[in-house]
């Protein structure tokens, strides 16, 4: 289960980007996770949650949002969505392609309390 290793990563990435002071301020961190990327969303989340038990960041939830499969047929230019796993050009048929999204992992956002915020 790779879904591990990233969640820590996810971890070790938002405890190096927020001042030690405010880790325990940390709500949400924002992910992009790509269809194509291998990673099964509902396990990366079980895992981080299952990590940050013991941390500052335990209140922190994980967002993810999936992000489609697109192409670009590089033989007539037409951008599609890959669906079934099928990289062949609706218009064309030319397996000729660019992929445009789907592979992305990537940290979009953390949220921190408002500093009047009770639950710190």
């Amino acid at each position: 289960m790779h879904e591990l290793a990233i969640a820590q990563n996810i971890l070790e990435i938002v405890q190096q980007s927020v001042p030690e002071n405010q880790t325990k301020s940390v709500r949400g961190i924002r992910i992009r996770v790509g269809q194509m990327s291998g990673i099964v969303p509902d396990s990366l989340d079980f895992c981080f949650s299952a990590i940050i038990n013991d941390t500052h960041l335990q209140r922190a939830r994980l967002a993810i949002e999936q992000v489609p499969t697109l192409s670009q047929c590089k033989t007539c230019a037409h951008r599609f969505g890959i669906e079934d796993w099928v990289f062949t050009c609706p218009v064309c048929q030319s397996t000729n392609l660019e992929l445009i999204s789907g592979k992305e992992l990537e940290i979009v956002e953390i949220e921190l309390a408002d500093e009047g915020d009770e639950a710190i």
